[in-house]
């Protein structure tokens, strides 16, 4: 598994819109953020392009954008604007690109779950289930944990415990292996590709999703399940599933993906905060190695996700 080089202040960090459009308001104020975390972000005019309403542009020049930050020496890391849609359609432009000649971090959560699983299960690059320019670089501290987004990217060793109050413990135990997964739609939606997810044996899976509800999130847990992926899980760590409860409150997100995993044989917690949270977004690197440690107080500890 490569491993990005950690960022240092000045670093250039290349702004790119793989999926759907947004507001330039949001644009500008991630902008800021990240300037004022000692970065230099830098992008092309093509990000502004619109294309059938929910595009960032077409595929060809979403794809071109992305490959020409990934292999610019200058350019260190590259972080997408927002999620939505469209990710799926860079897939096929990386064909016959050997993305690991230019290793480096990419940073998104939700639709770009399709390149963040790309990279790392395809082509064993450390990837970066963290915060976008769009609703949280945007709205700084009180949209994403600066902590952990710092750690994970300028840091050449291990993020170490990643414990948060919300989170809660349905199966106990402990377990480690590679961490890998992002949003469930996007993961699904995978399946029966050219680039479906394929998990090592052994991984923790990652798992969150938003709006989704609760009889679709047994539907597509199910589909993971007969695609054989949560057979090679050894832990699974739960997102905070927001807005996936029946109006009426029942049935739960929670109580269906805990009946769903109630016969899971390694660990299982419920409620981290990374993708699609009601609280600052924490950033996971996806690929390294992570322990969970599933009891009164539970937990994930992470190794380092960069190098010197």
């Amino acid at each position: 598994m490569l491993k990005p080089q950690r960022l240092r202040s000045g670093d250039r960090i290349a702004i790119v819109a793989p999926a759907s459009p947004f507001a330039r308001e949001e644009f500008d104020k991630g902008v800021a953020e990240l300037a004022q975390l000692g970065f230099e972000p830098v992008f092309e005019e093509s990000v502004f392009a619109r294309h059938a309403g929910y595009l960032s542009g077409e595929g060809t020049v979403r794809a071109q954008a992305f490959l020409r930050a990934w292999t610019d020496p200058s350019v260190k890391a590259l972080i997408a604007v927002r999620g939505g849609y469209g990710s799926i359609h860079l897939l096929p432009h990386f064909a016959g690109v050997d993305l690991r000649r230019t290793p480096k971090a990419f940073i998104g959560y939700s639709d770009l779950t399709t390149v963040l699983t790309y990279l790392t299960t395809s082509c064993g690059i450390v990837s970066f289930h963290g915060p976008m320019l769009d609703r949280r670089l945007s709205r700084g501290i009180a949209a994403y944990d600066r902590g952990s987004f710092l750690r994970a990217l300028s840091e050449a060793e291990p993020a170490g415990e990643l414990a948060t109050s919300n989170l809660e413990t349905l199966r106990s135990g402990e377990a480690a292996g590679p961490l890998i997964g992002g949003t469930l739609a996007q993961l699904v939606a995978s399946l029966g590709t050219p680039y479906a997810v394929r998990p090592p044996d052994g991984h923790v899976l990652f798992l969150e999703d938003t709006g989704e509800r609760p009889y679709k999130l047994d539907r597509m847990l199910t589909q993971l399940r007969l695609a054989g992926v949560l057979a090679k899980a050894s832990a699974i760590v739960l997102g905070e599933f927001v807005e996936c409860d029946e109006p009426r409150g029942e049935p739960s997100a929670r109580g269906v993906l805990a009946n769903l995993l109630r016969d899971f044989e390694g660990p299982v917690v419920y409620g981290f905060p990374s993708g699609h949270t009601a609280h600052p977004l924490v950033t996971l690197p996806f690929g390294v190695r992570a322990r969970v440690v599933a009891h009164a107080h539970p937990r994930l500890i992470i190794e380092e996700a960069a190098v010197e």
